[in-house]
């Protein structure tokens, strides 16, 4: 069974906005079955942008019912079927938001008809809604209205079935394997287990439960039917936080070793990169094994991946390759020869012009702030998820309760101690650079400062 379902917004963020307009159609396969449609009064005003491109304004859902008034019936209507959408994410999560904030976990296998006409139609000029219906000549009325574009994405979801009907039910998720009924679609870290409890798989997602469903619908490759068929059980840590879930991924996999994880078992690193300043004032790079007591700047696996490293950085902020240890000479370097360095070598370029250069190569390697802590999102209303950082090093990652008082003392009190390696400062640093705006809580003189 397929519930076909498309909803009109206030915008497009279904944290914030919501639902003006709902439309299902039911469908068997063969029919429609069955077909629900209204308006829906948000419950805050709808932006003139919104009313230009759907014709919904305040007016006309002012006597709407609220969506807690058709909930039940979306309910009932959609048991047992398979969610399907023209971008079915985007009306998924947008019904999933409404559901959730009458407390209600919402919850079915979706089809998403622009995936799947990419796969089954390939080749088209445009996969949006209105282009395909006018290509494939499928009626299309009343455009960005709830009832017209779900009645359209029904007509073009008998079309893929009567094209290629073994793709679509094989994709619709009408069966949920019964070790994931109970897998939420939440952040977090999953495991896939053999019939003796062994790891054989371990992975992180933003929603585990369709994660893991698209693991048991996998059978592209030998190696994901291998997986799928010695799976017998699966489990998870729900960790809310994307970056809490990177890091216990991260150290999951080295720890357990999983046999289908084999790209990403990576020992403990224990060579490093480090720096001093010499008796010239010039800052100098220098590898070697991690040493207790001594911070590193970043670390790695072998000798061969520090150097090769230490090449590219010396080539990109245009350092010489004798103050970097890579270079065994009493005078010159070799590129100082060839114009490649600037000649602080031999002392010719001044210390402080050398070392802003070094210094960037450092920051581009490490933190900017070598203690520190992360906070971000928790598993629940009321907690936080918090990484910690000091002397440039990954310590662990725990959560604390929001209304405690936040100081140093309870933040280092809620931290899990987990191991330091290159892949845990690379994955900080990635995502705090694809999100700027995480919240950082700077650690200096034991005093607790707020970084914007």
């Amino acid at each position: 069974m397929y519930a076909i379902i498309d909803v009109e917004t206030t915008g497009g963020s279904f944290a914030n906005e919501r639902l003006t307009e709902i439309a299902v159609y039911l469908h068997d396969g063969n029919c429609i079955v069955d077909e629900f449609s209204t308006l829906l009064n948000p419950e805050q005003p709808i932006p003139y942008m919104i009313t230009r491109i759907t014709g919904i304004n305040d007016e006309m859902v002012a006597n709407a019912p609220r969506f807690y008034e058709v909930a039940k019936k979306i309910v009932e209507m959609t048991e047992g079927a398979t969610f399907v959408g023209h971008n079915a994410s985007f009306d998924y999560n947008f019904i999933k938001q409404e559901f959730k904030r009458l407390g209600y976990n919402y919850r079915r296998p979706t089809l998403c008809t622009v995936k799947m006409s990419r796969r089954i139609l390939p080749g088209m000029q445009s996969y949006s809604l209105g282009r395909l219906c006018q290509d494939l000549g499928i009626n299309l009325e009343n455009r960005h209205r709830a009832a017209g574009d779900a009645l359209a994405t029904t007509r073009l979801l008998e079309l893929l079935l009567k094209t290629d009907r073994q793709a679509i039910e094989k994709q619709s998720g009408s069966s949920v394997p019964e070790m994931l009924r109970e897998v939420p679609e939440e952040t977090g870290v999953y495991y896939m287990h053999d019939e003796s409890g062994k790891i054989i798989y371990i992975g992180k997602s933003t929603n585990m439960f369709g994660r893991l469903l698209q693991h048991f619908r996998n059978s592209e490759t030998h190696k994901a039917v291998e997986m799928r068929n010695r799976t017998t059980s699966v489990s998870y840590e729900h960790t809310g936080s994307e970056l809490l879930a990177l890091l216990l991924e991260s150290d999951e996999i080295k720890k357990h070793k999983p046999i289908f994880n084999r790209a990403q078992r990576r020992s403990i690193f224990s060579y490093g990169l480090f720096e001093f300043t010499d008796e010239n004032g010039y800052r100098n790079l220098f590898i070697g094994h991690q040493l207790n007591g001594k911070q590193a700047v970043t670390s790695f696996t072998s000798m061969d991946h520090a150097r090769n490293y230490l090449y590219g950085v010396v080539e990109k902020f245009e350092l010489c390759q004798k103050l970097c240890g890579l270079y065994d000479t009493k005078g010159a370097c070799f590129q100082f020869g060839i114009k490649q360095c600037r000649g602080a070598c031999v002392g010719l370029e001044n210390p402080e012009l050398y070392n802003r250069r070094a210094d960037a190569a450092i920051r581009l390697s490490g933190f900017m702030h070598p203690d520190f802590f992360i906070i971000d999102k928790g598993r629940s209303n009321g907690e936080a998820g918090v990484v910690k950082v000091a002397a440039g090093l990954y310590c662990g990652i725990g959560y604390i309760d929001t209304c405690e008082s936040i100081n140093q003392e309870t933040l280092n009190n809620c931290i899990k101690s987990y191991d330091d390696n290159r892949d845990t400062r690379q994955i900080i640093q990635t995502y705090l650079k694809k999100n700027p705006r995480t919240k950082i809580i700077k650690v200096k003189s034991q005093e607790i400062n707020h970084l914007d």
